[in-house]
C-alpha cells in the first residue's frame, strides 16, 4: 500500500465515522427533541383556540 492510497484509506475512515457519529446524535437526540417540541407547540395552540372559542361563546 503507497502512502497516497494510505491517506486515501484515513480519509475514508474519517469521514465514515463522523457520519456514524452524526446519525446517532441526530436519531438519539435532534429528531425526538423536533417531535416532542412540536407537539407540545401544537397542543397548546389547540388549547389556546380552544379557550378563545369558549371565550366568543
Amino acid at each position: 500500500m503507497e502512502f497516497d492510497q494510505y491517506l486515501g484509506f484515513l480519509a475514508f475512515l474519517t469521514i465514515l465515522t463522523i457520519g456514524f457519529w452524526l446519525m446517532i446524535f441526530l436519531l438519539t437526540f435532534v429528531i425526538p427533541y423536533w417531535l416532542f417540541g412540536s407537539a407540545i407547540e401544537n397542543f397548546k395552540l389547540k388549547r389556546e383556540a380552544k379557550r378563545k372559542e369558549r371565550e366568543v361563546v
